[in-house]
């Protein structure tokens, strides 16, 4: 079977994709007072959910080091997007939470989504949007909301 398109290009436009939506996504989140937004904090507060987690259990998720994990709920922390408190089953452990501020975050990530797909709808039509998910359904494992991605891109 051959192609005009050269088989490199499939997972560098699914990537530039990708790109493209996260840009737009904390342009408009910096414009509705989520400035310090990072692409990373949205895979860390994504893990730490509506529940609580501790360092461990987060770098478990996101495939990275407890230290790794640590350092960005330091930076999530000192910005206003998470706390630590005490275990209250285990008080020599620390869990982590997302504040009102981090949630106001991931509900407003939510709905600029949504507008992001209707902007993407109204240069693409929606049936070819909605066919573009469901291939993509098909070529893909079922867990969406997989987080170790910031793991398997590694360090240098």
């Amino acid at each position: 079977m051959s192609s005009d398109i050269p088989g490199f290009e499939l997972p560098l436009r699914l990537l530039l994709g990708f790109r493209v939506l996260i840009d737009e996504l904390h342009a408009e989140l910096g414009r509705q007072g989520h400035p310090d937004m990072r692409p990373m904090h949205g895979f860390v507060m994504q893990a730490i959910g509506r529940g609580s987690t501790t360092a461990v259990d987060l770098g478990r998720t996101l495939g990275v080091s407890k230290q790794a994990a640590g350092k960005t709920i330091d930076v999530l922390e000192r910005i206003g997007y998470v706390e630590r408190t005490v275990d209250p089953h285990d008080t020599r452990r620390k869990i982590v939470r997302l504040t009102p501020h981090g949630v106001d975050a991931l509900v407003r990530s939510g709905r600029i989504f949504e507008t992001l797909r209707e902007r993407w709808v109204g240069e693409l039509g929606e049936e070819r949007v909605q066919a573009l998910v469901t291939d993509l359904r098909k070529v893909t494992p079922p867990d969406l909301f997989r987080l170790d991605t910031p793991g398997w891109f590694g360090t240098l």
